[in-house]
Order: C-alpha cells, then sequence, then structure tokens
C-alpha cells in the first residue's frame, strides 16, 4: 500500500527518515537528496511536492518498506522523484510498485508529463528498474573529490578582479541580493536556479551551516554594493569539506572570479576547518568546469544518473 499526501505527520516524517537512514547505511550513500531530506522536516506543504509512503503486512503486522518523494510536472516541465525501499525489502516489487504510484501521482498534476528518476550512485536495482520502463538516461551528475592539506592550499590566491572585495555572508541582510544573483547564475540549472527563501532558510537552520565559510564577492561599498559572486562552503557531520556551490555573476564571466572564489574556499576548508578531503558535485556535460575542477586535482569519486519515463500513455 502506498500512501500519497503532500505533508507527512510527525510520525510519518521518522518512518521515511527511517527507511532512508536504513537503505543509506546498507547503500553507502543517500538515495534522496539533500534538498529532499529537508522537505521531510516541513510542518507545511511545499507547492508542487508529494510524498509516498509505501508499507506491507509483515506477518502479523504492518511494516513500512519504502519512500519516495516527487516534485509534480509542471507546464513544459518533467517531474523529478527519488525514492528508496528498505534493504531488506528489495527484490519484491515493492520497487516497482513504488515508481507506478510516483507515476501515477505525477499523471495526476500534469496527465502527459513525464517523470526524471535519480539514481545516486547509480544503483543496480535504479538501472534494472530503468530497463524495465524503457527509461532514457538524461543526465550524469559527477560527485568529485581531492585530498586538501595545509600544503596544497598554501600557495598564493589568484587575484580578485579590480575593484572586487571578498567578504562573509550575513544571515540577516544578504539573502534576498544572494537569491537574485544564485537565480541569475544557475538560470540554466533545473535545481540550484530556482531556490526560493525557504531553501535558502532551510539551510542557514541547518548544525552544518556557518557563515564564516559563505564567501561573497561585491563591488562597491555601503548602499552601492552589490554581490557579484559567491562560493558557499559545507562541512559534513562526518568530516567531509565540500564546495557546496560557487556562482558567478555572467558579466563577471572570464575574469577570474570564479577561480580565484573556488580558491579562497578551498584554503577555508583545509586552514580553517581541517578538512583533508574536500568534494563536490558537477554536471558531466558541463566540460569547461570539470576540466577546471580536473586541473585543481579532483577526480570522479562516484555518478549519479537520472533516467527520465514518460507518461505511460506515450509509453504505450
Amino acid at each position: 500500500m502506498v500512501v500519497t499526501s503532500p505533508v507527512l505527520s510527525e510520525g510519518e516524517s521518522r518512518a521515511a527518515a527511517e527507511i532512508l537512514g536504513v537503505a543509506a547505511v546498507t547503500d553507502e550513500r543517500q538515495a534522496v537528496s539533500e534538498q529532499g531530506r529537508l522537505r521531510l522536516k516541513a510542518s507545511e506543504p511545499r507547492a508542487g511536492i508529494v510524498h509516498l509512503l509505501q508499507s506491507a503486512v509483515q506477518g502479523d503486522h504492518r511494516e513500512d518498506v519504502g519512500y519516495a518523494q516527487l516534485e509534480t510536472p509542471g507546464e513544459g516541465k518533467s517531474g523529478t522523484a527519488e525514492l528508496a525501499v528498505v534493504p531488506g525489502q528489495r527484490g519484491r516489487g515493492f520497487g516497482r510498485d513504488l515508481v507506478d504510484a510516483v507515476l501515477a501521482a505525477a499523471a495526476e498534476a500534469a496527465p502527459d508529463g513525464a517523470v526524471e528518476f535519480w539514481a545516486h550512485g547509480g544503483h543496480p536495482a535504479a538501472r534494472h528498474l530503468a530497463e524495465v520502463y524503457g527509461a532514457e538516461l538524461v543526465r550524469e551528475l559527477r560527485q568529485m573529490r581531492r585530498p586538501s592539506t595545509p600544503a596544497t592550499e598554501a600557495a598564493e590566491l589568484p587575484p580578485l578582479p579590480e575593484g572586487v572585495t571578498v567578504r562573509t555572508f550575513r544571515p540577516d541582510r544578504d539573502g534576498p541580493q544572494w537569491l537574485a544573483l544564485n537565480a541569475l547564475a544557475f538560470a540554466h540549472h533545473p535545481e540550484q536556479g530556482a531556490w526560493t527563501e525557504q531553501d535558502l532558510a532551510d539551510r542557514v537552520a541547518e548544525p552544518w551551516f556557518d557563515p564564516e565559510g559563505f564567501f561573497l564577492a561585491v563591488r562597491g561599498t555601503g548602499a552601492d554594493e552589490k554581490v557579484v559572486g559567491f562560493h558557499w562552503t559545507k562541512v559534513h557531520p562526518e568530516g567531509l569539506g565540500e564546495v557546496y556551490v560557487v556562482g558567478v555573476d555572467p558579466a563577471e564571466q572570464g575574469n577570474g572570479l570564479g577561480r580565484a572564489l573556488t580558491a579562497i574556499g578551498l584554503r577555508h576548508l583545509a586552514l580553517e576547518r581541517k578538512q583533508d578531503t574536500v568534494m563536490l558535485y558537477v554536471d558531466a556535460d558541463n566540460s569547461a568546469a570539470v576540466r577546471v575542477y580536473e586541473r585543481l586535482g579532483f577526480t570522479i569519486h562516484e555518478i549519479d544518473l537520472m533516467y527520465r519515463v514518460e507518461s505511460a500513455g506515450k509509453r504505450g
């Protein structure tokens, strides 16, 4: 049985988090992205977000066996879904039932809308489901890593463009201007460029958030100050640094600002936060960014795949 809801109760949220936690231990990676895990905590419905909690009768009791989250299709856009089945219950058809429930929920929002499913780490079970549904591989997201030590980050930093200075993020003042620049810098990006005030607030409220690791490049001062770039770093609870996101105003492209901001963040993670490994995510088809990160010593650690499943009418 799959229960579909725009918001989870406290008990349902705990059940979904437990499913994801058990799956993460077995798979050694999260089945649902950070964005999706933050949505589990929401006490109010989020526009376009649907939660699906799956249960089955096991002996004399009912057990939660799967969870999926769907961002429903919009006009001219595919939906996006992530899901997990409890490791001990895999191979019994629950994954397929959950995919069917996701597709049914998507069809209610947009009868002709496709759904794009994430397979984090390219899990074999996800690949199998993709074959069953005749899904098309449409995106490859690479997680890259590199060693990070004070010695590797001790070299002189690349120069900032003339007229640009760098300071750290002020949560009480910088949100609106940062969101505007993020949308501009990532207008082409299906997730990052769509961040809202709530998305930013969710992360600022997380225990890992550290404004001292959130660097803003600015031109001007006072009321004339304009944010033109940023490097937001993150330190994971398990002890792993991350180039969380680097963005530059398109008008500043090609002047070395992105390179300088990246170096500033890497130095911070190594010298101030004592991280000996740094990770980042980059789309495989963003060849320019991949080359930059490869020159900095990053290599592929794992790959996330996205598969597109057409509506039942188009498949049939």
